[in-house]
């Protein structure tokens, strides 16, 4: 099954074997350069059906830190559509995922401990730091979450003339549609905050403004974190996601990318291999909309049985595609599937 393909709306990805979006911190004013066309481009030619690129800030202060990619201008647009391209010429699908930070903006690259840099002030929807150390961020208006909105649509756009052919909105991982849908991080009492029909709005307003310039014809993916991993005080459930799947679906969604956790920075987190499937499992069981499941999926029979158990439509591959970029190809082989190698590489089949 991890080699049979999976059409949604028009578009038929060739395998479900897909590579995680993953941020590589390497940009210049978000602009991607060689390191993006390699590390996206050797995805594609590893085998992977659909590429992420990484979570592609909508504006200059929706970036996590300032090496990350963006989507906002000519310049950025044009480096992304190379990458594009190319990973379309080795026959996989080119995604994308559009994002803001919220209150994890202005930080240090991982490798340098990640810490807040004071460069830009974060923005969220509450003045609650993310943790001791951090800033607290500005309180968006209404009119600032109305034109954030605008932003990802405006990203979206850019991103069909730069040739990807999936869009992802990224709203987990305690990055700003997170912190919105989450009492955790949401403590405002107008439209935005309180209930729960309060928090997804803003969600919602995203994926509406989305899908309206993302093409009628093309799949739209939502990223969420199933769970904040808290249960000692108000925070997002896998309750709250099974609740929030059939809306995103009614709204254009065709598939929950489920993930989980970041939202808190002290969440105990009891992590194994494919801790998180069963939340993928949960939202495919209990409502209509496809689900991809993620995280520590390392192995090709694990990967195929997660797909034969029905827990999910598809995998996402993260750390392990950073560690060996044909592990698509490497898992075909195990299974006893052939896949079809560049022309360049066949010697080596």
């Amino acid at each position: 099954m991890l080699f049979e393909p999976l059409t949604l709306r028009s578009l038929t990805i060739p395998n479900r074997v897909w590579m995680s979006p993953m941020c590589q911190y390497s940009a210049r004013d978000g602009v991607a350069d060689d390191w993006h066309l390699t590390h996206l481009g050797a995805r594609a030619v590893g085998g992977a059906g659909l590429v992420f690129a990484e979570a592609t800030a909508v504006s200059a202060e929706g970036r996590i830190s300032s090496g990350d990619l963006g989507l906002w201008n000519d310049d950025q647009e044009a480096a992304l559509t190379r990458i594009a391209r190319f990973v379309a010429g080795q026959g996989a699908v080119p995604g994308i995922q559009v994002a803001h930070a919220g209150r994890k903006a202005s930080t240090d690259r991982p490798w340098r401990g990640g810490g807040p840099t004071g460069e830009w002030q974060p923005v969220g929807p509450s003045p609650i730091p993310f943790a001791p150390g951090h800033p607290a961020p500005d309180e968006l208006s209404p009119a600032a979450i109305r034109r954030i909105a605008g932003d990802f649509a405006a990203a979206a756009r850019r991103a069909l003339r730069a040739g990807f052919r999936v869009l992802e909105v990224h709203g987990a991982h305690g990055y700003l549609i997170g912190e919105f849908l989450s009492p955790l991080s949401n403590h405002r009492t107008d439209a935005y905050g309180g209930p729960f029909e309060n928090r997804v709005r803003f969600a919602l307003q995203v994926v509406d403004a989305v899908r309206e310039a993302w093409p009628a014809d093309l799949p739209l993916f939502f990223r969420i974190s199933a769970t904040d991993w808290l249960d000692d005080r108000p925070s997002w459930t896998v309750d709250d996601t099974v609740r929030l799947a059939p809306i995103l679906l009614a709204h254009g969604v065709d598939l929950l990318d489920t993930s989980s956790g970041g939202n808190a920075a002290d969440a105990r987190i009891p992590t194994g291999p494919g801790y998180q499937v069963p939340f993928a499992a949960r939202v495919r069981a209990e409502t209509a909309l496809p689900v991809a499941a993620v995280g520590m999926i390392t192995d090709p029979y694990q990967a195929e049985q997660i797909l034969a158990d029905g827990a999910a439509d598809a995998v996402l591959i993260g750390r392990e595609l950073l560690r060996d970029p044909y592990w698509p190809r490497r898992a075909a082989r195990a299974l006893g599937t052939a896949t079809r190698w560049p022309d360049q590489y066949h010697r080596a089949v």
